[in-house]
């Protein structure tokens, strides 16, 4: 768990907001069986597979799938810069992720992305920590250029839910 009392403070109250503005149908599933925000900070670590909606020029929705991070009560992840979520996201920054765990955990965000590593002009603040951190994940082997090969984007959400309808199942198969 790498969030600051004030980040989890943060997330906890973007996980009420959200359920409090959602349709009853989704209260009445997810209401007596979420997550607090140190609960899933401490469930979501390491690499999470996201399933990663994006929308092209003519307003068709695509998907992909994409490597996610949860650091600091938010997603991060990449991506070739040639790919076409790269190209929509740079159009078109808002975007949905999910990360599902079968019938265990799911988790559904909506925001907008913020480019941490832009091929022209300067960094975000924090990527020499995200770099280091994900250098010490993937390994740092020089098989591709962290700046020029590879975009990674900040997920900012204004929209989060999650469902866990078994605590106990799901951090006994969580990693800790």
């Amino acid at each position: 768990m790498r969030e600051t009392p004030e980040e989890l403070k943060e997330l906890q109250a973007l996980l009420e907001a959200s359920l409090s503005r959602s349709t009853s149908h989704l209260r009445s599933i997810v209401t007596e069986h979420t997550l607090t925000a140190e609960q899933l900070t401490r469930i979501l670590t390491g690499m999470c597979t996201l399933a990663l909606s994006t929308v092209t020029a003519k307003g068709e929705p695509r998907i992909s799938g994409a490597d996610g991070h949860f650091l600091h009560g938010k997603w991060h992840f990449g991506t070739a810069r040639s790919a076409a979520k790269a190209r929509h996201l740079a159009a078109r920054p808002a975007a949905s992720v999910a990360h599902l765990r079968g019938e265990d955990l799911g988790v559904f965000t909506h925001g907008t992305v913020e480019i941490l590593n832009p091929e022209d002009g300067e960094p975000a603040a924090d990527w020499p920590y995200l770099l280091a951190y994900l250098k010490d994940f993937y390994g740092d082997d020089d098989a591709f250029d962290w700046d020029k090969d590879v975009v990674y984007y900040r997920l900012r959400p204004h929209w989060m839910t999650v469902y866990a309808p078994d605590l106990a199942k799901l951090t006994a198969t969580s990693p800790s």
